[in-house]
């Protein structure tokens, strides 16, 4: 028991306890990777950006996601005037997009296949990696329409608020499973440039 209380005190503080292991674990109450689960070097990812319930006063229904790229914030109206703000990492230059999608699937751990486009960009990428915390697309993700955008989660925190990816929407891994967890299949994402 005293170790479950280190390891939610570690995730709750972002704090890294020695001693990772091979594979990870779930912790069943916060559905987090157990901090000792980490590879070597890892740790879980605190918010640089912080989420919180802001006013919102605009014009779509409960259950919408508007990305704001400019702003690098994203927004999950909750309705009656409220809406939870997220901070993301968007397209770099060259990669921007706009429009609205729709959430057609979701993954937990996903695995990542990068798509052609990038191979051809980056010719040394792996072409599979399986799910995981060295997974470039983190702990969740949604799929948006017939594109080749998500929303993810990242191994990289430091790259929210900044425009470096493909033109995927990112997220620290604890705020990509807050959203996941409240988004549904078939949910509007609107995306603002």
């Amino acid at each position: 028991m005293r170790r479950l209380a280190l390891v939610l005190a570690g995730v709750a503080t972002g704090m890294l306890l020695s001693g990772a292991a091979q594979a990870y674990q779930i912790d069943p109450l916060t559905r987090q990777p157990l901090v000792e689960a980490y590879p070597e070097g890892m740790k879980p990812q605190a918010t640089a950006v912080p989420r919180e319930i802001v006013n919102y006063d605009g014009r779509y229904s409960p259950g919408t996601i508007i990305v704001s790229t400019t702003e690098r914030r994203m927004y999950y109206v909750l309705g009656d005037g409220k809406a939870i703000r997220y901070g993301i990492g968007v397209g770099r230059p060259g990669f921007e997009w706009s429009g609205t999608k729709t959430v057609t699937m979701k993954r937990e751990w996903p695995d990542w296949r990068p798509p052609a486009e990038m191979i051809k960009r980056r010719p040394d990428l792996p072409r599979y990696m399986p799910g995981g915390p060295e997974n470039p697309l983190g702990a969740r993700a949604m799929y948006l329409g017939n594109s080749l955008y998500r929303i993810h989660g990242s191994n990289e925190p430091e790259t929210i608020g900044q425009a470096v990816s493909s033109g995927c929407i990112r997220m620290v891994n604890d705020d990509v499973i807050d959203l996941y967890d409240r988004v549904k299949v078939g949910a509007k994402v609107v995306v603002l440039h």
